[in-house]
This record gives C-alpha cells, sequence and structure tokens, in this order.
C-alpha cells in the first residue's frame, strides 16, 4: 500500500515538474484541462443538466417511462464513473439516472463560501438537488423512483428519503459511514489507520513543495486529492483503482466535513415518516462495517432488508462485476419487483 502510494505521489511530482517546465505557450497548471479534467461549464460536449442554479454532469439510459434508478456516489465529492455498473440495470426494463453531484465529479465548481454561508442547511442544498434531478426525469408524475446510495451517497439518500418520504419509492443504500454525526466520525477514524493517515499527510506535504492551492483554486485542489487517493486494507479495497473516477471535488467535501463537525449533521432526521422499503447492502471484506455495525446503522429504518456481500469491500459491492452480478443485482431486481 505504501510503495502504491509513494509511485502516485512520485508520479505527481514528476507529472507537475514536466508541465511546469514544458509549457512555453503561457498556459498554466491551473486552467482548465491542464491538471484535471474539465467541468461541464468548461466543455460544453460533456453531457449535462441545469438545475437549481448549478450544471450538473449527467446520462441516462433505458426507457423513459420505466422505473428510475438513481446512483449516488460517494464523496462527498466522488462521481459516478466507479457505478457505471448499475447500467446494466436496462437490460430489466428500468431507467437508470447517473449524475455527478454539486461541486463533484465534472459537476459545476462553486466556491467554499457558497455552502459555508448555509450552516447547517447545506444539506438541505444538496437534497433540493436531488429533487431537482428526481424532477428533471420524471416523465409522469405516477413514475416510480429508487435511490441507489453508495457510502456518503447512502448518506445523502437516507437525509432525501426523510425530507421527501413520499417522492420515492424504494431505497437501496451500501454502507453509509453513519446517519448521526458521531457515528460518521466515529467510522472515519475506525476506517483509516493511523499509519494510513499519517502517509496521506506526508505525501501531502511532499505534494506541497511542487504545487499549494489557495481554497477556491478547484484545479490544484482537485488533482492534489486525487493524487493521495490509495488502496485502503481496512474498508477492504484491495482493488482500488484511481483510474476509476474522472475527478475529485476537493471544496466540496472539505464544506460538508466543516459543516459536520460545525452543526452535527443529522441523515436520520425525518426517516420515520419514510414507509418504502429499504435494502441495505454491506460487505465481508470491510473490517470497519462489521455485523454489529450494520445492525446499529439500520436501527433507524422501518421495513429493512440488510444483505452482506462475500468476498468483496466497501466499493465492491457495486464495481467487483462478479458480486454485483451474482449477489448485489439480483437483490435489487427482487426489491424493484416488489414494488
Amino acid at each position: 500500500m505504501i510503495a502504491f502510494r509513494k509511485k502516485n505521489v512520485a508520479l505527481a511530482a514528476f507529472t507537475l515538474l514536466i508541465m511546469l517546465f514544458s509549457c512555453t505557450d503561457g498556459r498554466t497548471i491551473d486552467e482548465p484541462g491542464n491538471l484535471v479534467p474539465k467541468t461541464v461549464d468548461q466543455d460544453s460536449s460533456l453531457p449535462s443538466i441545469t438545475v437549481n442554479g448549478a450544471m450538473l454532469h449527467t446520462e441516462a439510459f433505458g426507457p423513459e417511462d420505466g422505473t428510475i434508478i438513481l446512483p449516488l456516489h460517494g464523496g462527498p465529492g466522488g462521481d459516478y464513473r466507479y457505478l457505471l455498473n448499475c447500467k446494466n440495470l436496462v437490460d430489466n426494463g428500468l431507467r437508470v439516472v447517473f449524475y455527478d453531484q454539486r461541486g463533484s465529479g465534472l459537476s459545476q465548481r462553486f466556491p467554499k463560501n457558497s455552502y459555508q454561508k448555509l450552516g447547517a442547511g447545506v444539506t438541505d442544498l444538496m437534497y433540493d438537488e436531488l429533487h431537482a434531478v428526481i424532477a428533471h426525469y420524471r416523465k409522469r408524475p405516477e413514475q416510480k423512483v429508487v435511490l441507489l446510495g453508495h457510502s456518503w451517497g447512502a448518506m445523502l439518500a437516507t437525509g432525501y428519503a426523510g425530507k421527501y418520504p413520499d417522492d420515492i419509492q424504494g431505497l437501496i443504500l451500501c454502507e453509509p459511514g453513519g446517519l448521526v454525526w458521531n457515528d460518521v466520525t466515529d467510522y472515519v477514524k475506525r476506517s483509516r489507520s493511523f499509519k494510513i493517515w499519517s502517509e496521506i499527510l506526508n505525501d501531502a506535504a511532499y505534494l506541497d513543495q511542487f504545487i499549494s492551492g489557495k481554497e477556491d483554486q478547484h484545479e490544484i485542489l482537485d488533482y492534489k486529492m486525487s493524487m493521495l487517493a490509495s488502496k485502503n486494507s481496512i474498508t477492504g479495497e484491495g482493488d482500488f483503482d484511481p483510474g476509476i473516477s474522472w475527478r475529485s471535488g476537493a471544496v466540496v467535501m472539505d464544506a460538508l466535513f466543516d459543516a459536520g463537525d460545525q452543526y452535527k449533521l443529522d441523515f436520520s432526521k425525518g426517516i420515520q415518516n419514510y414507509k418504502g422499503p429499504v435494502l441495505f447492502f454491506y460487505s465481508e471484506r470491510n473490517k470497519a462495517y462489521p455485523d454489529s455495525w450494520a445492525q446499529k446503522i439500520t436501527s433507524s429504518y422501518h421495513h429493512l432488508t440488510r444483505v452482506k456481500i462475500s468476498g468483496v469491500g466497501h466499493d465492491g459491492i457495486i464495481t467487483n462485476i462478479n458480486a454485483w452480478n451474482n449477489q448485489t443485482k439480483p437483490e435489487i431486481i427482487t426489491l424493484i419487483g416488489d414494488l
């Protein structure tokens, strides 16, 4: 793992040096497209929609009138690229809608203070954005919608179901770190060993010799964040590949974690008002997610089915094609068939 990280950081530094000393046409490293892929507001060829004042990177597959499955990526600040195995749900007549959340992936970036000024209401910003995405793709009032959240996306999906309990017909959740903030911080501590964190801090300091981003220099901060990704033997992400993502959203991640720490955000608020089914997945190889933790996190849900996916870790519930096709997807199809 350490060798893997050092190789990544060395490559990052080498890339930066090449860019710094070979650009003779006046380009700078923080210009769009030089360090990280362009966002939808910078590249008109990317598929997008505009909702609630934000341009979002989004794609939809399958029949427009089919039951909508809406995968929600992790992070905060990730992107939906690693969730693309969900696309094969169209084979079952479903409408699969992907989007990168505000400030994440290839979606439009915003300054940190645009989140900070909302205080604890920053979660409503994310819920209302999801509400607008659903409204955009829902063609009929009676068209069913199922949220499929992974990690942070599962926290977002839970909070959404609490705020808009009648807007969705199904909830599929994959290892939310926690719902109340103390559980979130507890999970983060247990899923990241001191050794891993020390390596991250050392690598961040090493990169700062070559590149240092100010608060809203998104290209630089996103680049650094992506370079610090690594395998994690605790959560079982042994097959982690940085190439499985397009671009990280460092600013939105920082803003949401700051809000969580300051306001003790509660993603379980109102969830008792959601009456639909909940399908909850957790993984065999995630050492920070034992049976006892899965039972604790699921205590807030009604109409629950809890499923442990064997042979994989945190991301593998969806990214491992064998686990997806043979364990995860069949459970999803069963849930949708019962709606």
